[in-house]
């Protein structure tokens, strides 16, 4: 009995070495799900309308409708506004209120005063992380 339970041990303990080798050759970091546009430094290409509100300049994402507010740029954008671009950048967290107006809920003026709030987003470097993709905002992005 003593020779069973033994290559039993043996056995299990190879069982158990093999898959604990197996684990450890998992990455520590999950893959960029498929489709998505930021790489592994979690860059992020958001395509829309530039508008600008409140001394902010937000991109309209022209996918999700979410407003971006853009950081890092300046004041270099004035002669984008109103135009589709395609920005890189790292979204940062918290939000910032952007002075755009949602579309009205109801009868009651105040429902058009407030803003909503928008997603902070970082460009390091407008000259390279900004495209013009049109000289106009697609129609639906015009509100």
């Amino acid at each position: 009995m003593d020779r069973t339970m033994n290559r039993t041990r043996s056995l299990l303990a190879g069982f158990l070495f093999i898959g604990l080798g197996a684990v450890a050759q998992q990455p520590t970091t999950p893959p960029a799900a498929s489709g998505s546009s930021a790489p592994a430094d979690n860059l992020s290409t958001i395509r829309g309308c530039l508008r600008g509100q409140r001394g902010n300049y937000i991109l309209i994402d022209e996918k999700s409708n979410l407003p971006y507010v853009l950081k890092g740029v300046g004041n270099k954008l004035n002669g984008q506004l109103n135009r589709q671009l395609e920005v890189k950048g790292k979204i940062l967290p918290g939000t910032i209120k952007t002075g755009i107006n949602p579309d009205k809920a109801g009868s009651n003026p105040s429902d058009t005063a407030r803003g909503i709030d928008g997603v902070p987003f970082q460009v390091a470097n407008p000259e390279t992380d900004i495209q013009t993709i049109s000289k106009k905002c697609k129609a639906a992005d015009r509100q």
